[in-house]
């Protein structure tokens, strides 16, 4: 007896596999619609309901829906009309983004110290503080972090509902298994970071690199707002890039992108711990800096901010000592800028963000090193974020989470 085709088995798995692709997709494009209202209001707010679907490209009814769900969530507000509407429905009236019912909590984990912090829906850093690692175990400096940030979110968080946490860590971090994976100068290997915070804290937690982190920061809230490529630098004790294309930045199939510690400069004869010399990290890194200005007699000891001070109170070889690792910067960057052609470059360097000076010779070596024709004046520019920088790379980590799928990052049920 023939088998009914219908009862066949592998029909039956068949089946089952276009059903659940079906709601798989039906859930993207649940995200990706409510994601792109949430931004559109984010870059347009206050915005009419009609301006965001005319943006969008959602109907009318979708708009209806979407926007009801999301001011459900606490995540968009209702702001008094305007404009006469004649009557016909609520096309003008106008929502923005609601900053009063939830924050978000970010940890910046950098060489010296760990920086908490919150946040507002629009990245805006309402308080932070600043950890010394004081030698502690990875686990223990995580667990402190929880403590500090804790407390910090009940003093400061204007008794809003924290959504979650974002955290921003160098070396390589595995944005997936929110894993740091290896962290050379910390010492730090598989540090289940995600699973350590969430423990302490009870809340969600989103991990990522921080360069990638500031990436989402710039493209969500700073100088990289609708560029199609964006290429990100972070210069600190970590020497490390980030390259977005459209809305998306890449991250590569181990969650490695962006390595670039070990790019030459040919300038530099620095020695790394690699074994060889002249490598992008060992040459500017502000471990590197502070060392040659202790030995030059510029500072007393290790201290890069110190070092900062002195070049912006006029001390000729504090400024020498940074514009020529600006120089040196600009030449990695157009080693980068060859290989990616972004529209824009976004350099996190503290000495760029505030000497102009260092700036200028960092684009002035961008332009007489890159093959790419690239506008130096205009396409390289320093970060969005000076004096917040770190703070602003942890809360971006879920704050872009929130931005790309707010249903599933906003709880259900909100209030204050």
């Amino acid at each position: 007896m023939k088998p009914v085709i219908g009862d066949h088995p592998d029909t039956a798995s068949h089946a089952a596999v276009a059903s659940r692709d079906t709601r798989t997709a039906a859930v993207g494009r649940r995200a990706a619609s409510a994601g792109g209202i949430l931004r559109t209001v984010l870059g347009h707010g206050p915005a009419a309901r009609s301006t965001i679907g005319r943006l969008t490209g959602l109907s009318p009814a979708s708009m209806t829906g979407y926007c009801t769900e999301l001011i459900g969530l606490g995540l968009l507000r209702d702001l008094p009309d305007q404009t006469q509407s004649n009557g016909l429905g609520r096309p003008h009236l106008p929502v923005d983004i609601d900053t009063a019912r939830h924050v978000v909590g970010a940890v910046h984990i950098a060489v010296p110290h760990v920086t908490v912090a919150v946040l507002d829906l629009r990245g805006r850093v309402l308080a932070s503080r600043r950890i010394p690692h004081l030698a502690r175990s990875a686990d223990s400096t995580v667990r402190h972090a929880a403590r500090c940030l804790l407390e910090l979110l009940r003093q400061d968080g204007a008794g809003a509902a924290p959504l979650g946490i974002g955290v921003a860590c160098g070396g390589w971090v595995d944005q997936e298994t929110g894993v740091v994976v290896e962290h050379t100068m910390l010492g730090w290997s598989q540090v289940r970071i995600r699973d350590l915070l969430r423990e302490h804290t009870g809340l969600p937690v989103y991990v990522d690199g921080h360069s990638r982190a500031l990436l989402h920061g710039e493209r969500l809230f700073g100088a990289a707002r609708g560029a199609e490529s964006v290429l990100h630098l972070f210069v600190g004790n970590v020497v490390e890039a980030a390259f977005a294309l459209g809305d998306a930045a890449h991250y590569g199939p181990r969650s490695q992108a962006g390595a670039i510690a070990h790019l030459r400069l040919a300038d530099s004869t620095e020695h790394c711990p690699c074994g060889r010399t002249g490598c992008f990290q060992a040459a500017v890194s502000e471990r590197t800096v502070t060392a040659r200005a202790v030995e030059s007699g510029v500072v007393p000891v290790h201290d890069f901010p110190a070092l900062l001070t002195a070049a912006r109170t006029g001390h000729r070889a504090a400024l020498d000592l940074l514009v020529e690792r600006a120089r040196l910067v600009g030449q990695g960057a157009a080693m980068l800028i060859d290989v990616f052609d972004p529209e824009l470059v976004v350099v996190a360097e503290q000495a760029v963000t505030t000497l102009p000076s260092a700036l200028a010779a960092l684009r002035a070596e961008v332009a007489a090193s890159s093959r790419t024709r690239i506008d130096a004046a205009s396409a390289v520019v320093p970060s969005s974020f000076a004096g917040n920088t770190l703070a602003i790379a942890g809360g971006s980590v879920i704050l872009n989470a929130l931005y790309r799928d707010p249903l599933a990052v906003a709880p259900r049920r909100s209030g204050r």
